[in-house]
């Protein structure tokens, strides 16, 4: 096999039944890949007592400065109903120009055209004016826990230092070239509990019914909203994402009612001065509203989720640039600069160095029959060889 060939290397990985947290082989291939080229392949199991454990794998290639990184996992999604699937989801299995596999885009396609762009780059030019790595975990789809951050720190303890990143996500939401992750919003998950006082729904003047006031609570988050966005971000935005009660009676009056929420928010905040917000918002909701007149405030506990997830912003214009002129020269298309979606792992690693992330189109991702057109996978590892071209020759110069 090749190394120069995205879609074989993309079938190789597929072909790899690594559902987290299960490494089914996918780092195996990596490696197979990647040491012929010349890179020092590590492999490592990180632990964490509660939790699976994950293996990760960093490999280098060169010694000397400037150190570019591409970062990425290989771990997927459970398939669902396997039968639903068009062709068996492990197969990769190519019909009509079209490959069909879990984790096709989501993202083993970025690491095998990165891959791909690599062993180009070396036929091309023989060595790297520097040195390039490889920091693939086993865990972004589960708790992340064992993986991207635990990776970063073991390697940075070994004195490794890097002065950008590309992180091979599928950021494109219609064609290859939209769009260029430049930043994420935060992540806030708390949960609210409301205690009541049980009874008959008939009585309600001898019970107090929690639901009420968890409703003033949760809408007091929701409204006004918590700001307007801002010049690089989308507004913040709450969303309930639980409710329970945990009664099965409909004519009972509930002890306690309890909500789970999510806020993901701009830079307006930090994720500290973002839960003095909430907790400010919440003691004010507890007097005496709508939904509960002549009631005693509300009583309520609040916890929060571990290890919130910070707003960043990527300002390196060397890094963007060097990307952002790829895709031009390749595709032809201006790239929008973006900080919408959800969270990745590149959260972690803009406290190393300056990331970016970009890879194929997602609208497949996590779905069945999750499947990314051949031809796309010879334009990202075209794109992913410029790229890594010209951040070369702007990083040292």
């Amino acid at each position: 096999m090749s190394v120069t060939d995205p879609v074989a290397n993309l079938q190789a990985l597929i072909r790899c039944p690594s559902v987290t947290p299960a490494e089914g082989g996918a780092l195996d291939a990596l490696a197979r890949m990647l040491e012929p080229m010349g890179f020092a392949v590590s492999r490592m199991i990180m632990a964490e007592d509660g939790t699976p454990d994950i293996e990760n794998l960093y490999a280098r290639l060169g010694t000397d400065g400037p150190h570019l990184m591409f970062a990425g996992h290989t771990d997927v999604v459970p398939v669902g109903d396997e039968t639903s699937w068009t062709h068996p989801p492990f197969a990769a299995v190519i019909s009509n120009g079209v490959l069909y596999g879990r984790g096709a885009v989501d993202m083993k396609g970025g690491v095998a055209c990165f891959a791909a762009a690599i062993a180009r780059y070396l036929e091309k030019h023989g060595t790297l004016p520097g040195s390039l790595s490889f920091l693939i975990t086993g865990d972004e789809e589960g708790p992340a826990i064992n993986g991207t951050v635990k990776l970063l720190e073991w390697a940075a303890a070994r004195g490794e230092r890097w002065d950008a990143c590309l992180v091979g996500e599928p950021t494109n939401p219609e064609q290859l070239g939209d769009m260029i992750k430049i930043g994420r919003r935060g992540s806030l998950s708390g949960k609210i509990t409301v205690h009541g006082v049980q009874g008959h729904a008939a009585y309600p003047h001898l019970a107090d019914n929690p639901v009420r006031g968890l409703l003033q609570l949760t809408t007091a988050l929701m409204h006004p909203p918590m700001d307007h966005g801002t010049e690089d971000f989308q507004p913040s935005n709450m969303e309930v994402t639980s409710v329970d009660v945990g009664n099965a009676a409909t004519n009972v009056i509930p002890a306690k009612a309890s909500a789970s929420f999510n806020i993901r928010f701009n830079d307006t905040w930090t994720a500290e001065s973002l839960q003095a917000e909430i907790i400010r918002r919440l003691d004010k909701a507890a007097g005496d509203g709508p939904l509960r007149p002549g009631r005693d405030p509300v009583r309520y506990e609040l916890s929060w989720a571990e290890r919130p997830s910070h707003v960043f912003l990527t300002r390196n214009n060397e890094l963007i640039a060097s990307l952002s002129g790829a895709i031009q020269t390749v595709t032809g298309r201006e790239p929008k600069l973006s900080t919408t979606g959800g969270t990745s792992d590149a959260r972690y690693i803009k406290d190393y160095c300056p990331v970016v992330e970009f890879g194929l189109v997602g609208q497949t991702m996590h779905m069945v029959d999750e499947r990314v057109p051949v031809a796309e996978l010879e334009e990202l590892t075209r794109i992913y060889l410029a790229f890594v071209e010209q951040w070369f020759a702007h990083a040292g110069a």
